[in-house]
């Protein structure tokens, strides 16, 4: 009897797993199910032996068994060149653990970080977290540290940490992969989180689209109540809006209200949930913690470069050869992630354009493949790391659709609280149509780049402050696309 792992992610669920983990099981072999390594092109992914067979079938398995699925044999997992080359802190239990196993957990660092944390104190346990240079994952980028230090100084009998886990932008996952695949280290990194700032509760707010994270997370958080006692979490689900990965839509639709954006000030560090001061991290920034605490913020700050410290679990989507979850220190380059680490496009045709932050993310052109991953680099090139993701696109795109395509995105999911958002959202897709019909392109162009300006600055949120940068990308670096090529195409 074989020994036999296989994912139970949802990515590899949708590709079959269950099923070839049945056949492997009907067969009388043993079947464990782990997290997933996060190369998703090989899903369903078959370890034996710590040899990996992938992507596997149902039909595949007695191949596999009798020594004829050499077709599918990749070697070595933890050797293959995707993983090798990762330098992995986050995601350093990917593929290697039971999600709920209390066991493999502590077997493999768990729970170090809070023991560390309970020794220190809160005041210590902030300067930690500022130390190591951890700055928000979620898009903004903002110190960790000096956000919890601010919650810590605030006044209030009672305060929350929230976990924002409505992960909505296209092309993203990591935040799935934490809470199906490790979810005790993002419990752990909230209830170190608990203590820095002196909240004794904690809520993760999930999207409804993520039915097995929901899942995973609610019987993680039942098994290890009794361990982060007297802290607890509750799982929330939300309802599919967008706007509400906004930290204070989020916080509405918490409270039992419409999610919609709140202005600022307050801000939520000082009257965030029902009023109170409240810790809003993403769930890779609360995942990144317990490495932190455990190993010390040298440990982490040591990778990096400039102001971006630590590492990213980047996430390459999209038409690419390659796609999955590749985490990797700041400091490694656009082009090196998408043609290296991806592998170019999937349909073998050449990268035009790649999109990175999600929906509101700038395009970049192959030009701009020098460009490091760094916060500060992508801002000097107006551009946002955001969330990670990477969506990849070959030369067959139509830029000026993709740009229309933003503005349809904004308008379908804004708010509706803010006039820049709302009307400038409509009649950017309104414009940008004549564009495309060919009329009068030129003025039309410079009405896009007056309405962009006004919704970057006069917007509440994001939602309608970044739709700009997808937009002006396309327009500043697929120039052809917005003029006499669509024009003759529409004639």
């Amino acid at each position: 009897m074989m020994r036999v792992r296989i994912s139970d992610d949802a990515l590899a669920v949708a590709c079959g797993a269950d099923a070839v983990a049945a056949r492997f099981a009907a067969l009388g072999h043993e079947v464990v199910r782990v997290s997933s390594w996060g190369m998703h092109w090989l899903e369903p992914l078959v370890e034996i032996d710590g040899r990996g067979y992938g992507p596997v079938a149902a039909s595949d398995v007695e191949a596999i068994l009798d020594g004829r699925g050499k077709q599918l044999a990749i070697g070595v997992v933890a050797d293959h060149p995707f993983i090798a080359a990762q330098t992995r802190l986050t995601f350093a239990r990917a593929g290697k653990t039971q999600p709920l196993s209390l066991d493999d957990y502590a077997a493999t660092g768990g729970w170090v970080g809070l023991e560390r944390a309970h020794d220190l104190g809160a005041a210590a346990i902030v300067a930690e977290v500022t130390a190591s240079g951890l700055r928000g994952r979620g898009g903004a980028g903002f110190p960790a540290g000096i956000k919890w230090n601010t919650v810590r100084l605030a006044p209030g009998e009672r305060k929350y940490i929230v976990c924002n886990a409505d992960e909505g932008d296209s092309g993203t996952f990591a935040d799935r992969m934490v809470m199906e695949g490790d979810p005790f280290m993002l419990i752990e990194g909230m209830a170190i989180a608990g203590l820095a700032v002196g909240a004794s509760k904690g809520f993760v707010y999930i999207r409804s689209e993520y039915p097995h994270a929901i899942r995973k997370m609610e019987a993680a958080v039942r098994l290890a109540a009794p361990l982060i006692a007297p802290f607890e979490v509750e799982i929330r689900v939300g309802a599919g809006a967008y706007v509400c990965g906004e930290e204070t839509s989020l916080l509405n639709s918490l409270e039992g209200k419409r999610g919609e954006v709140r202005a600022k000030p307050p801000l939520p560090a000082h009257e965030g949930l029902f009023g109170c001061p409240t810790v809003i991290n993403n769930v890779l920034t609360l995942a990144a913690v317990p490495f932190v605490l455990a190993q010390g913020a040298q440990a982490y700050a040591d990778y990096g470069m400039g102001r971006s410290r630590g590492t990213m679990p980047v996430q390459l989507a999209g038409n690419v050869k390659y796609g999955g979850l590749f985490e990797t220190a700041f400091g490694i380059t656009l082009g090196e992630l998408v043609e290296k680490i991806g592998g170019g496009t999937d349909s073998g045709r050449p990268v035009r354009a790649v999109q990175v932050g999600g929906p509101l993310g700038a395009y970049f052109p192959p030009a701009l493949f020098d460009t490091p991953f760094d916060y500060e680099a992508f801002a000097a090139v107006d551009g946002l790391i955001g969330h990670g993701g990477i969506t990849v696109f070959d030369d067959s795109v139509d830029m000026a659709k993709q740009a229309r395509f933003a503005f349809d995105f904004c308008a379908a999911e804004s708010c509706g609280k803010c006039t820049p958002c709302r009307i400038g959202a409509v009649r950017g897709r309104e414009t940008l149509d004549k564009v495309i019909a060919g009329e009068s392109a030129a003025s039309n162009l410079e009405l896009v780049a007056d309405l962009c300006e006004t919704m970057k600055f006069g917007s509440l949120c994001a939602l309608g402050g970044f739709t700009p940068y997808p937009v002006m990308s396309a327009i500043t670096h697929f120039p052809e696309d917005f003029g006499p090529r669509t024009q003759e195409a529409a004639a």
